[in-house]
């Protein structure tokens, strides 16, 4: 994988440092107002699988969801994490300001496509952050792929730090999550999830910004387990915004690969 952040000037370098660090003053703010995440609300959630979620921050002010995989591994979506950037992982502790923890390596999968993603089509939308050191206050959640056959009405559980009201910054920064229902032909190149009450036609509970990256969850035997990663949404009616669709690009097709990185990186899952 080409290191990026060897090949940017220092100037451009220490430029997004600075970014970054006002990104983590605006972060500090959002934690002293109400905060939420999901559109349209979700329930709270700091035990169980909220404790594996992350928020991931870029040097170009984007800031989006991965789920902590193994204690220095992160899961997230590839088109958060593009080349050209410097990213981050912040980390919160009571009465204290947010801290930035470095990202030693990041690896997005080969086949992952920008214009597939904008477009809402199938791709490789998966990407693998390697920390510094594993995060305080986390756990690692089990990794697993869809059970087959996927079908219209397979229930799941999605987990992010993004808005809950669209537009509205201040309405982000704590873990929710919601619990949706598969639509449409579901299958192992893509996923999506509306809220079973509106079926996507009024709005509803869906991922919205910030939520991308975020782990998309199962029941399986031995508990709740990552088959997927949020990669967009839509309003309702398939409407630009959100609290209509949300699509998940399921690991079916990725969990291979995912391993192979890991142990490249000398992770242990």
């Amino acid at each position: 994988m080409r290191d990026w952040i060897a090949q940017t000037p220092a100037a451009a370098i220490s430029a997004r440092i600075k970014i970054l660090f006002r990104i983590i003053a605006g972060l500090a703010l959002l934690l002293a107002a109400p905060a939420y995440a999901i559109v349209g609300g979700g329930t709270p959630s700091a035990e169980g699988i909220g404790r594996s979620i992350v928020t991931i921050v870029g040097s170009r002010g984007n800031f989006c969801t991965g789920a902590l995989i193994a204690p220095q591994l992160v899961l997230t979506a590839a088109h958060c994490v593009q080349p050209g950037a410097i990213y981050k992982i912040v980390e919160y502790s009571a009465n204290k300001q947010p801290q930035l923890q470095d990202v030693k390596n990041v690896a997005i999968h080969p086949s992952f496509n920008m214009q597939a993603m904008t477009a809402h089509r199938a791709t490789a939308d998966v990407a693998l952050l390697h920390l510094e050191m594993p995060p305080k206050g986390k756990d690692a959640a089990m990794l697993g792929v869809p059970q087959l056959p996927i079908v219209a009405g397979s229930r799941f559980t999605i987990a992010g730090i993004g808005v809950t009201i669209r537009g509205e910054g201040g309405s982000g920064g704590t873990v929710r999550v919601a619990g949706l229902v598969a639509t449409g032909r579901p299958g192992t190149l893509q996923i999506r999830l509306v809220d079973p009450v509106g079926q996507g036609t009024r709005d509803g509970l869906g991922a919205c910004t910030g939520d991308s990256g975020g782990p998309v969850f199962e029941d399986h035997q031995g508990g709740p387990a990552i088959v997927g990663v949020i990669s967009w949404s839509t309003g309702p009616n398939g409407s630009a915004g959100c609290g209509g669709l949300t699509g998940v690009t399921p690991l079916t097709l990725y969990r291979d690969w995912i391993l192979q990185t890991a142990r490249q990186w000398g992770s242990v899952m």
